[in-house]
């Protein structure tokens, strides 16, 4: 099922999501329907609460379909390591149209739980750490927005206004 993409002003963005507790089919059935949504939305990352579901759940294939081997999910994340850094242009999608610059880690380790519920830990480097770094911030009520100036913030909310009054929001 794929489900719509909740756009920036929606609450349920800026609101830590829930630690995930039970590991079921329910659970393994929101993922791949995560899957199925990012693609359909031409992402390589998505997090539960950008389809409105307030779970500590991300997935992330930065291959976008091409290698299944590098599709991933992370289940209550945890960086628990930072390395270097990239300043690259970031878009979100639930903020279409919008791109910045931002600043994350060039490496990162994430320590997180798998669809079973088993923790492991994953490193990613560029556009992965990126990605896991985005997603994260998502589950914490962070969007990428965050991490720019404070003047493009406001520009960007001010654009964001302007669109919802047209109704194009």
């Amino acid at each position: 099922m794929i489900y719509p993409i909740v756009k920036y002003g929606d609450p349920v963005l800026e609101k830590p999501a829930a630690t995930v507790t039970v590991f079921d089919d329910e659970l393994k059935n929101l993922i791949e329907d995560m899957f199925e949504s990012m693609y359909a939305a031409h992402g390589v990352g998505l997090a539960a609460p950008q389809i409105g579901i307030a779970k500590r759940v991300a997935v992330i294939d930065c291959s976008f379909k091409e290698d299944p081997a590098a599709k991933l999910v992370i289940i209550n994340p945890e960086i628990i390591n930072k390395e270097g850094r990239q300043t690259h242009s970031e878009g979100c999608l639930s903020l279409p149209d919008f791109r910045e610059n931002v600043t994350r880690a060039m490496r990162c380790t994430v320590r997180a739980q798998d669809g079973d519920g088993k923790w492991f830990e994953s490193d990613g480097e560029e556009l992965l750490a990126r990605a896991m770094q985005h997603e994260t911030d998502h589950l914490n009520g962070k969007l990428f927005i965050s991490h720019v100036s404070a003047l493009k913030r406001d520009l960007i909310k001010r654009r964001i206004k302007k669109l919802v009054k047209l109704g194009d929001w």
